[in-house]
């Protein structure tokens, strides 16, 4: 027997980067795996994957989570499949352009606060319906370190990373009672395709000045992050709800 098994999860952002660990995580652990992303090619790739290399079984959905109707598909999916949704991972995200407070525009505002934010809140509600017809589950969203603190240039991804730690904590205790656990985790910065995307391995003294901004001395693995989310959507972590965990190499604690 191994943690998940029995159990259907699902990860949104699921093709790469943390939520493609996650997903590989959970199907070891015996988790059915839904997997959710934008990115068909990636998506596609790691369900194909999952499915040869593990016991679990996987399907891909192809999810744009500012998108109610593909977001009430994939828990759809979740349930004709599998019968039910054990486990929902909400990890979709973008990163922001740098530039200060007063020259962001307002489409890249909303369009982060869409997806990081709204994003979640929109999976939280049709995952908490179908958990709460399966008497109950575990959730874990995914903040950042900016969801605690803050950072020059990044005014939109820091609002929507705080947002997504408040919604954290009320979607738990409005839903505690249903033995539903809702609970985040706040990465440092890991070595990821987002952080290749947002341009910062574009020159070795970049890189250097955020493995220093870490006591470690590092970034930070998506496996890492991974290994927790697990944890907390095991039932080794039946009495943790609302909680926003750091795994971050200490920068936090600076």
């Amino acid at each position: 027997m191994t943690r998940f098994d029995g159990t259907t999860a699902i990860v949104t952002g699921g093709g790469s980067g943390i939520g493609e660990h996650t997903a590989r995580t959970l199907a070891t652990d015996g988790a059915n795996v839904v997997i959710a992303d934008v990115d068909s090619e990636n998506g596609e790739a790691t369900t194909a994957e999952i499915v040869d290399e593990t016991d679990s079984d996987a399907t891909f959905v192809d999810v744009d989570v500012t998108n109610d109707d593909d977001v009430e598909g994939m828990v759809e999916t979740a349930l004709e499949e599998y019968g039910g949704l054990d486990i929902a991972v909400n990890n979709a995200g973008i990163g922001s352009k740098l530039e200060p407070t007063a020259a962001v525009s307002e489409s890249d505002w909303q369009r982060t606060i869409d997806v990081n934010l709204t994003g979640v809140w929109r999976c939280l509600r049709s995952e908490i319906d179908a958990m709460v017809e399966d008497d109950g589950g575990a959730i874990v969203n995914t903040a950042s370190i900016l969801g605690r603190v803050g950072t020059q240039g990044a005014p939109a991804y820091t609002a929507s990373k705080h947002g997504v730690l408040g919604l954290t904590k009320v979607a738990a205790l409005d839903y505690a009672s249903e033995d539903i656990r809702v609970n985040a985790v706040c990465p440092g910065y890991i070595d990821t395709p987002m952080l290749e995307e947002a341009g910062l391995y574009e020159d070795e003294a970049t890189v250097e000045q955020l493995r220093e901004l870490h006591p470690q001395g590092r970034l930070g693995e998506p496996q890492e992050i991974a290994d927790a989310i697990a944890w907390l959507c095991s039932d080794e972590a039946s009495f943790a709800t609302g909680e926003a965990m750091a795994i971050d190499g200490g920068y936090l604690s600076r």
